[in-house]
């Protein structure tokens, strides 16, 4: 009997023998038998498309965790093996991705995505057939709202997050006129519509909002709106590549000191090996290589022997989140005991981890309606005194995961029931 077919027959058993008796329990000489058999993880990412970068990069993460379970025996007995496709950073192409691994290579778990409609795409199907899927690292508000699902965990702070810690300082310091730069798809539209809550929440104003498509390579009217503008602070809800030849054009047209520029999220991937005329302006990120904490240090060197020769000497923020959610998965396996999802689910809705456990400031906690985690956001800029080659970031300040709290993500995520989850064991 495949784990497709094994899935049907369990969803067959009814929402009424679910609910009424919790996960349906496993024919213990099946998974006996399958007990020695690799545990296989479908790897979702983005390896070309918009967020190539980063999709590589998370995928290194994952895979640094996979390895050092494997290390230490495994999973409860079981050796973990990962399948991969390239999702293209493409909802189109994500959702099949997701289904042909679950649904013909019998993939257990998913994990990986940067682009937010692909894990959208990606988390729908899952839900479908009852598949863990845990978005690493897409930024998306809209992932853990109205597009959230009871088997779908998102471990990134999300666009209203670091929207949130980095708007208020700015309105401050740098005036109350605001113009935006947002990219035409869900997470730009979200992010933005962050910004401007924020904004306008605190007395300020948004001038003009400037969309772009994705894959944009001329930025020339934009920018040159903006100067007419006059605004005193330009925000961009802009990433991947886009994001970088933004920045080179706007040096170009020697805007970078015109105006205060804040960009809502840096992913490490994107600006590594960057000077201050391309990192400019202040930004958000939930982790940096540099912070001063313990594990950190330890962290960095393991990085270095499990990718000899990459071109990032350094750990970034997409590899850590790939690399902290794949770890949290096996720790729920293990804390259970158990490969049912059900049992895995409710395990994570109450994960609660301690800032020196994540090497961040403050304790982290997964949202039990939304299924994001909550956690630590910092603010940074290019370091100008940096103490070594990759020394990039300036980290500016911390906030607590409730200052940054996504207030409105309750309200708009309506997770499915347990009853209406299909269950299964591998």
């Amino acid at each position: 009997m495949t784990q497709l077919q094994r899935r049907r027959l369990i969803r067959g058993a009814g929402a009424a023998v679910l609910a009424s008796f919790g996960p349906w329990q496993v024919n213990h000489a099946w998974a006996q038998a399958r007990s020695k058999k690799p545990l296989l993880i479908g790897l979702t990412t983005d390896d070309t498309g918009q967020y190539a970068l980063s999709g590589q990069d998370e995928q290194r993460g994952i895979l640094m965790a996979i390895r050092e379970q494997n290390e230490r025996g495994g999973i409860l007995g079981r050796r973990i093996e990962t399948v991969h496709a390239d999702t293209c950073g493409d909802g189109a192409k994500a959702g099949p991705v997701a289904r042909k691994m679950i649904a013909e290579q019998e993939c257990a778990f998913l994990l990986g995505a940067v682009h937010s409609g692909a894990a959208a795409a990606i988390s729908k199907v899952a839900q479908e057939y009852g598949t863990i899927y845990f978005n690493t690292n897409s930024s998306s508000p809209t992932e853990a709202g109205k597009d959230c699902h009871r088997t779908k965990f998102v471990w990134d702070g999300n666009g209203t997050n670091f929207s949130t810690a980095i708007v208020r300082g700015a309105m401050t310091g740098f005036g109350r006129e605001w113009a935006l730069i947002t990219s035409d798809y869900s997470w730009g539209h979200n992010t933005a519509k962050g910004i401007r809550s924020i904004v306008e929440g605190n007395g300020g104003k948004i001038v003009e909002e400037l969309v772009v498509p994705q894959n944009a390579r001329d930025f020339s009217s934009q920018l040159k709106r903006i100067q007419q503008l006059k605004a005193g602070v330009v925000a961009t809800a802009v990433g991947g590549e886009d994001v970088k030849t933004l920045r080179a054009q706007v040096r170009g047209a020697k805007m970078d000191r015109a105006f205060a520029w804040i960009n809502n999220q840096q992913d490490w991937p994107d600006v590594y090996g960057a000077g201050p005329d391309e990192l400019f302006g202040i930004f958000g990120t939930n982790w940096y290589w540099g912070l001063s904490l313990a594990g950190v240090a330890e962290f960095n060197e393991r990085y270095l022997l499990a990718n000899p020769g990459y071109r990032i000497k350094k750990p970034g923020n997409v590899f850590y989140n790939g690399y902290m959610a794949t770890r949290e998965l096996f720790r729920a396996i293990e804390h259970t005991g158990s490969f049912n999802n059900l049992k895995l689910i409710r395990e994570l809705e109450g994960v609660k981890l301690a800032a020196r456990d994540r090497m961040q400031h403050h304790d982290a906690w997964m949202n039990p309606a939304t299924h994001q985690l909550q956690q630590t956001i910092y603010m940074a800029s290019y370091n100008t005194r940096p103490k070594e080659t990759d020394d990039l970031f300036r980290i500016l300040g911390q906030q607590r995961p409730e200052e940054v709290e996504d207030r409105a993500a309750p309200a708009a995520c309506h997770l499915e029931s347990y009853a209406a989850t299909p269950s299964y064991e591998v």
